[in-house]
């Protein structure tokens, strides 16, 4: 713009020639004559000469656009060539292929394979104008809900220090749409019986079954795709649908936000539960602490409506499906055989059965969180799951019978190892005694005594008896002293009366004889 004002003004005011207006400018003579001819236009189809003046002096240049030049390097045939590679990227990126991806470069070295003549910066552009056209920033849809109509469910990840161990763990979010009431249960994977067990669960919590229930392109849900949009259930969903009556909906790939509910309440709930307090004893003190939170949360009141989700939710009670009167049994069948060490092995991790079976074949009736193993249709052997790589579960009850022919194989054995209590017990006043020891746990097993009982009276005996532990003097406490001294049914309440004072009697004389032994070891001692 200042180079065409210094042209008209150096003319027009100055008389200067377009010879000398180029020389002084520095620029090209076409390039003065151009501005002087379209002055002069101006000014002719202006209403005055002065009007041109101003208008055209305070106007910037203006340059005529040519016709569009084709693109000589950049064809059709060049565009699909490039466009097929990068569908091939996006194949490789659905099989987990994503570092084997062509980049740039290789599909510069590709085209020119097949012949073309282009160069680097072509294919630069012409990707990133792609990408940017398919990056447009898109419209959303509100949507209105009706009472007991969605609910929408999804998963996410919460890292928890459980016993003093960092563990990364699970947490199965379920949010009503209408009311935007959340629940949420943890488990240790994102597994099919996770799955199920968290709908039968939420199903008997809420006391219904919502009409649809809302999930992305997770692998418990969706078995395989069929087609570009139709996804195919996997048994799981399908046995669910059949038991509860529901009806589901899968979202479109990568598109979170069909779902926005469940996104935002796994971040929410998580947030709110766990980033305050992520400690626990055991994982039912983390749900209980979960519950509580919930509890807190559902009880607030929400923006924009000024009622709880508590106070919404309720409105939808009325309009969810009859829950079924028996809930959905969520469980897988294995059938192991027992090894050599009275164990059956179920993914890497090995559990405790009777020693007496084997070599035999046992049902196995694995849960989220146990595993119930049955032998002809009688449960034997009931274990926590584990979720470790090649653990041992051992119960010591189990191999009873092999220690009373081998008490030797007690002291160093796996089963007193993982149980710190008995160990504890054995070390400290039957190490000498392995046969007692074994004794007494036969015995608590036939009388169904629990260790905690067990712990309760060797606490009681410790405090009542100094002078030693024994398996008789347990067995007493523990309270079924009918196999040690067997009552005949003829025996009256004074008959009994009198065995107890004599008892107390007996108890008496040792503490009078122990208190005179430690007195006259005393007295040696001064």
């Amino acid at each position: 713009m200042y180079t065409k004002q210094e042209i008209i003004i150096r003319s027009y005011r100055e008389g200067k020639s377009q010879r000398q207006i180029s020389r002084e400018l520095q620029i090209s003579r076409k390039t003065v004559r151009k501005y002087l001819r379209e002055h002069e236009e101006v000014l002719r189809s202006a209403e005055s000469e002065e009007a041109g003046q101003t208008s055209n002096l305070s106007s910037a240049p203006i340059y005529k656009k040519t016709i569009p030049r084709t693109k000589i390097k950049l064809t059709r045939e060049v565009e699909s060539a490039i466009e097929e590679l990068l569908e091939k990227n996006e194949q490789k990126k659905q099989q987990g292929l994503g570092k084997q991806l062509f980049k740039k470069k290789d599909i510069l070295e590709a085209l020119q394979g097949q012949g073309y003549e282009i160069g680097y910066t072509t294919v630069c552009n012409y990707i990133s104008e792609r990408e940017k056209r398919q990056n447009r920033k898109e419209a959303y849809i509100r949507q209105v809900y009706r009472p007991g109509e969605t609910c929408e469910f999804d998963w996410g990840e919460i890292k928890l220090n459980i016993a003093g161990k960092r563990r990364s763990m699970q947490l199965a979010v379920f949010t009503c749409a209408y009311s935007n009431y959340r629940y949420a249960f943890i488990y240790e994977r994102q597994d099919t019986l996770a799955f199920m067990e968290s709908h039968v669960r939420f199903f008997q919590t809420i006391g219904g079954v919502f009409q649809e229930m809302v999930y992305d392109n997770m692998r418990v849900a969706v078995a395989r795709f069929v087609g570009r949009h139709e996804k195919e259930p996997t048994e799981a969903l399908l046995g669910l649908r059949g038991h509860y009556q529901f009806r589901h909906r899968f979202c479109n790939i990568r598109r979170g936000n069909e779902k926005g509910h469940v996104e935002r309440s796994v971040e929410y709930v998580r947030r709110k539960a766990f980033s305050s307090k992520d400690s626990f004893a055991d994982i039912e003190q983390a749900e209980q602490w979960l519950e509580a939170t919930l509890q807190r949360l559902n009880a607030t009141r929400q923006q924009g409506t000024e009622k709880s989700a508590d106070e919404l939710f309720g409105e939808e009670r009325a309009a969810l499906i009859h829950h079924p009167a028996a809930g959905m049994i969520c469980s897988e069948q294995e059938q192991c055989r027992v090894d050599k060490y009275a164990t059956i092995s179920y993914r890497t991790n090995r559990y405790s059965v009777p020693d007496h079976l084997v070599g035999e074949f046992v049902e196995v009736s694995v849960h989220s969180r146990k595993l119930e193993i049955y032998f002809q249709n009688k449960r034997v052997a009931t274990h926590v799951r584990s979720y470790e790589k090649h653990s041992w579960n051992i119960d010591i009850e189990h191999y009873l019978d092999t220690f009373k022919k081998k008490p030797g194989a007690l002291a160093g054995s796996q089963a007193l190892a993982d149980n710190h209590y008995l160990g504890a017990l054995y070390r400290n006043f039957f190490q000498d005694e392995p046969r007692e020891f074994i004794e007494l746990l036969d015995y608590c097993r036939r009388e169904r005594v629990s260790e905690e009982k067990l712990e309760e009276s060797l606490r009681r005996l410790l405090g009542t008896s100094p002078d030693g532990v024994s398996v008789e003097k347990l067995r007493a406490l523990v309270g079924n002293t009918s196999s040690i001294n067997p009552l005949r049914a003829s025996e009256d309440n004074i008959s009994m009366k009198a065995k107890e004072q004599l008892a107390g009697i007996t108890r008496l004389m040792h503490q009078t004889n122990y208190n005179g032994y430690r007195q006259s070891t005393n007295n040696n001692l001064q």
